[in-house]
Parts: C-alpha cells; sequence; structure tokens
C-alpha cells in the first residue's frame, strides 16, 4: 500500500485516539467489534461512528460484517500511529520520497529539523512475495497465534536492539536512532547496494573485508543468515557497510553452521560472478575423485574461536543453548524414535517412577525419624495400643446393649402376637393418623404464576382428605 503522508495533515486528535482504541483492541481481537471501539475511545455525543466513517475513506482501517461487525487496522493507519509519535518525539519532522523496496518492508527519507536526512524502515511482513515468517523467521518464538502487524513490530525492535549492539562493538552499521511500533529510524547510508555496482578498483580488498565481517559476527556470537549483496552498502570510497538484521541468529543454534556456509557461499559466488574474481581453482582427478585447490581459503565455522564476545546471550539472538544441542545429538545417535501414543506411555511411566522415588523418600524419613526418637515412638504405640483396646471393650459392651434389645424385641413381638384383634385393629388406626398427619404437613411446590383455587375442585378435594384423616 502506498503511503501517501498528505493525509495525515487532514487527522485530528479524535481520529487518532479512534486509531489507537482499534490498536488496543486488537491485542486480544482479529476483529475489534464497533462497541468495544466505541467503549475505548470515549467520544462524547456518538462521535465515533462518524470518525469511523472518516478514517475507512482514508483505507486507514478495514471494516468486515461477516461474523459481526468489527473493525482492525491496515499497514497504513499503523504507519500514521507511529509516524505521528516519532513526530510528536521530534525524531523528525518531513517525510520524502521511497528510496527502498523489500520483501519484508518500504524505506523512506526523512528529515530533521536541522536538514539531516535519514532512513525510515516500515516493516511490511505479510506480503504475498514473503508469507513464509514462521518457518522462515523465529519472531514468534513459542506463540501460535500471530498477527502480520505484531511480527512486524516485533521485527522492528529485534533489528533495533541488533543494530544498537552492533553499532557499540564496532561494526559498520548503520546508526540506530529511535524505534517505535514497526518503524525503525537510522542514518542514512551515503552508498549503493553492491548488487548495483558493476566495477571496483579493488574487489579482492572488498571481497576479505566482507568475508572478515561474517567471521568477525561469529566471533562475536552472532550469524547474519542473510548476507549477500542485497545486503551490503558500499560507497564511493569502498567502505563496506551491513544492513537487514532481524533475522540474526546465534551461533549455538542447531542450524549456525548451515547459515555460515550458506553466507559465505553467496558472497564467493557473486565476487566470481560479478568481478571475475580468479579463486585459482584446480581440478585434478585422483582415482576418480576431484581435489579443489583455492587461493582464498573459505573459513570454516568450526575453527572461530567464538570468545570475542556475547552478543547472542545480550541480545537473547535464537537459537539452542549447548547443552540442549548435545542433548538432541545423543537423542539422534542413540536413534530412539517415539509415536504420540509412546510418548503417553513414556510420560505414565516418569509419573510412576515419581511417585515411587516420593514413597521410599518417605520410608527413608519415617525410618529416620523412628532412628532418632525411639522413646517417642514407644510412648505413641503404647497409647494406641491402649486405644484399640477401649474400643474393643466399647464394642464389646455394644454388642452386648444390641443382643439385649433384641431379645426385648422379641419378648414383644411374642406378646404382641398373643393379644387379641382388637387391640391390633386400633394399633394400625393410630399408625394410619401418624401418616396422614406427616402427610398433611407437607407443603406443595407451586409456581409463582399459580393462582389459587376458592371453592374449586381442588379445595373440596382437600376437605375430603381433611375428613378421612379425622376419621
Amino acid at each position: 500500500m502506498k503511503l501517501d503522508v498528505d493525509v495525515l495533515r487532514y487527522l485530528s486528535k479524535d481520529d487518532f485516539r479512534v486509531l489507537t482504541a482499534v490498536e488496543m483492541g486488537m491485542r486480544n481481537h482479529e476483529l475489534v467489534p464497533s462497541e468495544l471501539v466505541v467503549r475505548i475511545a470515549s467520544l462524547k455525543h456518538g462521535g465515533t461512528y462518524k470518525v469511523l466513517k472518516n478514517l475507512l475513506k482514508y483505507k486507514l482501517l478495514h471494516h468486515d460484517s461477516s461474523k459481526y461487525d468489527g473493525f482492525r487496522l491496515t499497514y497504513l493507519g499503523y504507519d500514521f500511529l507511529a509516524i505521528k509519535t516519532l513526530v510528536n518525539r521530534g525524531v523528525f519532522v518531513a517525510v520524502g520520497r521511497q528510496i527502498g523496496v523489500g520483501k519484508e518492508s518500504d524505506i523512506f527519507e526523512v528529515a530533521k529539523e536541522d536538514g539531516t536526512i535519514l532512513a525510515m524502515k516500515l516493516h511490511r511482513l505479510g506480503r504475498t512475495s514473503f508469507r513464509a515468517v514462521k518457518s522462515k523467521r523465529d519472531y514468534l518464538g513459542h506463540r501460535n497465534n500471530y498477527n502480520w502487524l505484531y511480527l512486524s513490530r516485533l521485527a522492528a525492535l529485534k533489528e533495533f536492539a541488533f543494530m544498537k549492539a552492533l553499532e557499540e562493538h564496532g561494526f559498520p552499521v548503520p546508526n540506530a536512532v529511535d524505534c517505535n511500533r514497526h518503524c525503525v529510524v537510522m542514518s542514512l547510508v551515503q552508498g549503493y547496494p553492491l548488487v548495483q555496482v558493476k566495477q571496483l578498483q579493488n574487489p579482492d580488498i572488498v571481497f576479505e573485508t566482507i568475508i572478515g565481517l561474517v567471521v568477525h559476527l561469529a566471533e562475536h556470537g552472532l550469524i547474519h543468515c542473510d548476507f549477500n549483496e542485497f545486503n551490503i552498502m558500499i560507497d564511493d570510497d569502498e567502505n563496506v557497510t551491513m544492513i537487514d538484521f532481524p533475522q540474526m541468529v546465534s551461533v549455538s543454534h542447531r542450524n549456525a553452521q548451515m547459515y555460515f556456509d550458506r553466507d559465505v557461499e553467496c558472497i564467493f559466488k557473486f565476487f566470481s560472478k560479478r568481478f571475475n574474481l580468479s579463486f585459482q581453482e584446480h581440478t585434478d582427478e585422483i582415482d576418480g575423485s576431484e581435489v579443489d585447490t583455492e587461493e582464498y581459503d573459505r573459513p570454516c565455522f568450526s575453527s572461530i574461536a567464538k570468545c570475542t564476545g556475547f552478543l547472542d546471550k545480550e541480545l537473547s539472538a535464537s537459537g539452542f543453548t549447548r547443552k540442549d544441542q548435545d542433548e538432541i545429538e545423543k537423542f539422534i545417535e542413540e536413534g530412539i524414535e517415539k509415536d504420540t501414543g509412546s510418548d503417553d506411555e513414556g510420560t505414565a511411566d516418569e509419573g510412576r517412577n515419581s511417585d515411587e522415588f516420593d514413597e521410599t523418600n518417605i520410608k527413608e524419613f519415617d525410618s529416620l525419624q523412628l532412628l532418632e526418637q525411639p522413646e517417642r515412638v514407644n510412648c505413641d504405640e503404647k497409647g494406641k495400643a491402649e486405644e484399640r483396646q477401649q474400643f474393643c471393650e466399647a464394642g464389646q459392651s455394644c454388642g452386648r446393649e444390641t443382643q439385649d434389645t433384641s431379645d426385648k424385641e422379641e419378648e414383644a413381638n411374642e406378646t404382641g402376637n398373643e393379644d387379641n384383634a382388637e387391640l391390633m385393629h386400633r394399633l394400625n388406626k393410630q399408625r394410619r393418623r401418624a401418616v396422614a398427619a406427616v402427610h398433611g404437613r407437607r407443603k406443595t411446590l407451586t409456581s409463582r404464576n399459580s393462582y389459587k383455587d376458592k371453592g374449586g375442585k381442588s379445595s373440596h378435594n382437600s376437605k375430603i382428605q381433611k375428613q378421612l384423616s379425622g376419621w
């Protein structure tokens, strides 16, 4: 999307307030509901809907009503938020022409108040030319869900941090000025991309300088991973400057050697094709095999001494630690391959082992307590024995009482059988009266909306039941 900064002049404070409200809502919404935008913006007299209509006209927001009425920021709206913040900070006061386009970013010229020209890089991840960000870059980390705007912000923060650290350690990189959201402001390199250069006065010196930078980065614990003619700037004096740092990884990464060899191979290929730099390759066939000899020795990743610095640890560059890498290599050597079902069984076995371990620890701890406090344990055992004896005596007494009551009941039954039929009839009549009285005390559960039946069938039936119970 083309950046038209002229629209920025006509946006009011309410417009930026609504844009900020949509940005805040996108933290946990793919499409921010219109009610949430109104609630966050808190504009008076329902002015939020008018502002939303204005922002849609300038394509700063995208409206979608397929599932519900919602809005989301576009890259142009995100650009305006970042530019407005940097202008308020006084980083620059004007935006100029576009000087570069890449698969992940756009670069513009910006001017400070004193006329100094800077470079503004706007990260734009998610283009159709480069959408395999999750597999090619490590911006996400452990996250599963992501948004292109959020990924662009992570890439900008990472590049700004690497640029600052490399500048402090003397690497030829642009001067990092400021960063906000997905925007990075840096000094403008007075030079040309190496891919646009057709001739060099000293190509061998430039080649050695570039290869030295690759080795020097590895000595500090970092690998560029995209070190080619597109990310190397060279000026009229043939001074080299590195650019583009978001994809840098640590030398402890599991694929560090592959990335290092790929960067070196890109430089060798480019200089051999573009500048006809002869490496004096001689192929001698010995027993059917070819032996190559070169004037310039290729740097070997394993022979680089990685003790100059620890920038990968300071900047938390992506990559596994040495301990993790050793465990993975050991796992591969053993050739253990488990399915999901076997993984579940392994976790269950681990749980059992941990339980057994805990039980053994508890038993050992109890045995230690028994050894340390024998007198106390004996007292406790005596007390428990006395309690058991009392309980047995109480049980015997309870058993005797139950036997006495059962004998009495049998005698009562025998006497009851001996009574005449008239006495049994009276007892049954009293029992029925008691049951009817109990049922009469219960209240029926009725709903609130049910009306009271006055003089109807229900009242007539209740009267009959009372009369029967009185009999």
